[in-house]
């Protein structure tokens, strides 16, 4: 009897200690601000069973490929035209789960403090990845520095453009490397992740920047296997509540903007 109670006595034990732990949900995401969101809401989410892991990465491939192969449960760092042509060259098959914030996209310049003053054939860095290297070049049509061929083509390049009146050269990087070179090129249009990560701050440094109706929301994903799964249901629930929404705010200033 004495031994019986016991192993019911450890059993119950074992199993307050597993639902204390709560379910493991291992996150990527990119340092700025996407990883301090999740650390925020992780305290309220093990109130809930859900033990928050942060995988801090500094580029946007392998976040994906990494949720792909089921190394990872989810990410967030990504827009929908980056999400949907990394599937599309790729071959992965990651889903939109929900959409958290908008980070408005800038050019920055060590040398210049207005886009009047960028020189006959300035030359003007971008990211060297698909559908940013779109929302740059955008961005200056916007500005009217440029003319695109197609004016709505979030996948242009530098070959898409139709009029460059002032003789403009485009150096395409990949994109954490473009606050490094500042100092190197008259302009640089840079991922505001990146920017908040180089002490940039947008709303005061950018000499251009998307308005609060950028397209360019940032979204929580994960797989099609997992997306629906109560963990994932939790995590997104979290990342759009009155207190994220609040933190962000408050935080950035403007330079993130809650898209919820």
């Amino acid at each position: 009897m004495k031994k019986s109670l016991l192993l019911t006595a450890l059993a119950a034990a074992l199993s307050a200690s597993l639902a204390h732990a709560g379910e493991k949900l291992i996150v990527a995401a990119t340092p700025v601000p996407h990883a301090e969101i999740l650390e925020l809401i992780k305290p309220q989410l093990a109130k809930e069973g859900v033990d928050l892991e942060v995988k801090v990465f500094t580029d946007y491939v392998q976040p994906n490929l990494q949720v792909d192969q089921k190394h990872l449960d989810a990410n967030y760092f990504q827009t929908k035209p980056y999400l949907d042509n990394f599937n599309s060259g790729k071959g992965t098959h990651l889903v939109i789960v929900k959409g958290v914030h908008v980070e408005p996209f800038g050019g920055y310049s060590s040398k210049y403090k207005s886009l009047k003053d960028l020189p006959e054939g300035a030359t003007i860095a971008i990211p060297n990845e698909g559908s940013n290297s779109g929302r740059a070049l955008i961005l200056l049509q916007k500005a009217g520095l440029l003319k695109l061929k197609d004016p709505s083509n979030a996948l242009a390049t530098p070959k898409d453009i139709a009029e460059n009146p002032h003789n403009f050269k485009f150096k395409e990087l990949e994109a954490a490397l473009l606050p490094r070179v500042l100092d190197q090129v008259d302009l640089a249009l840079i991922n505001t992740n990146y920017a908040l990560e180089a002490k940039l701050n947008p709303s005061k440094d950018a000499l251009v920047l998307e308005d609060r109706t950028s397209p360019y929301v940032n979204y929580l994903v994960a797989r099609p296997d997992n997306k629906d799964s109560d963990a994932i249901k939790k995590l997104s629930a979290a990342l759009t509540s009155p207190e994220v929404k609040a933190f962000i705010e408050q935080k950035y200033s403007g330079a993130v903007v809650p898209a919820f």
